[in-house]
């Protein structure tokens, strides 16, 4: 088996009315790779204790192995407080100094990443020294044993957890790039790259990260998405699509899967597009990260059969 990895944070969304649900970025987007009929597998860290213990139960019984998932005796399993505003945007006080931040490089994790068919990793697995380091060195080595792998970096931004180095070194080894528009927004005024419009923007961060970055994606919302391949002047896009939002949580995490799984499939950039915006609306009308979604359905709404 070659699965798909995401690589970085797992943990506990607490919301206000004391509800916990199993997320996390990586988390939801191997999540829903695994729902779209790919392989998919979990590399993050919980604590020695109960939470943990929940944790590992929720990834099992949403169809995915808890393998990966180390335990840490000495660090609390991650948890985050979650708020919805009057448009069920959400906002989030994350925990410092937890599981995840200790993933831990070994024999195991570099056997997973050579024979791994893609990988995504984020900005906010790697606050901590030690998850970075784990994180840059199964990016490194994926795919190696199965002919490469599909790197896509899903820029996270959260709270103060991010630096001009560490968004540098990201895009430098990341051939695809997913942002939201406000997150294209930030990373280029940190970088001092140019750019007033988005396309000029992706354009700055393909001159700025040389010849790695070949494909970037842009969610913009209400405003639907936008695609952007290196070689040519013009980006694909994509309107919004109808959507009774319940929460956003996960939305973004569910188009970076869709995106993923469809590239592994050799779909155009126009279909990942269409298909990826469908998939995340969906998602957007049930709570969590983790709705269950038929992909069939979403097959006949983006495409029409």
């Amino acid at each position: 088996m070659n699965p798909i990895v995401g690589i970085g944070e797992v943990l506990w969304d607490v919301y206000p009315d004391g509800r916990k649900v199993a997320g996390g970025a990586p988390f939801n987007f191997a999540f829903h790779c695994h729902q779209l009929g790919h392989p998919a597998v979990i590399v993050s860290r919980v604590g020695d204790d109960d939470l943990g213990r929940e944790l590992r139960e929720r990834v099992r019984e949403l169809g995915l192995s808890d393998e990966f998932i180390q335990t840490d005796r000495d660090h609390p399993t991650g948890t985050v407080q979650v708020t919805l505003d009057a448009n069920a945007v959400p906002t989030y006080a994350i925990t410092e100094n937890v599981a995840w931040d200790h993933i831990a490089w070994d024999v195991r994790l570099a056997a997973l990443a050579r024979r791994s068919r893609g990988v995504c990793f984020g900005t906010l697995g790697q606050r901590g020294e030690e998850s970075s380091s784990a994180i840059v060195g199964f990016v490194q080595q994926a795919g190696y044993d199965c002919g490469g792998a599909y790197r896509i970096l899903d820029v996270n931004l959260r709270q103060n957890f991010y630096s001009c180095a560490l968004l540098r070194n990201c895009l430098y080894r990341a051939p695809v790039v997913k942002f939201g528009e406000d997150e294209l927004r930030t990373v280029c005024g940190l970088l001092e790259l140019p750019g007033i419009t988005i396309g000029e923007r992706v354009q700055s961060v393909f001159r700025f990260s040389s010849a790695e970055t070949r494909f970037v994606y842009v969610t913009r919302g209400a405003d639907g998405a936008e695609a952007y391949y290196e070689r040519e002047p013009e980006p694909v896009r994509a309107p919004p699509v109808p959507s009774k939002v319940v929460d956003t949580v996960g939305a973004g995490d569910a188009f970076t899967a869709a995106v993923m799984c469809l590239l592994i499939e050799g779909r155009s950039m126009e279909e990942q597009l269409r298909f990826a915006n469908h998939y995340a609306a969906r998602v957007c009308e049930q709570p969590g990260g983790t709705p269950r979604i038929d992909r069939r359905e979403v097959e006949l709404a983006a495409f029409g059969k």
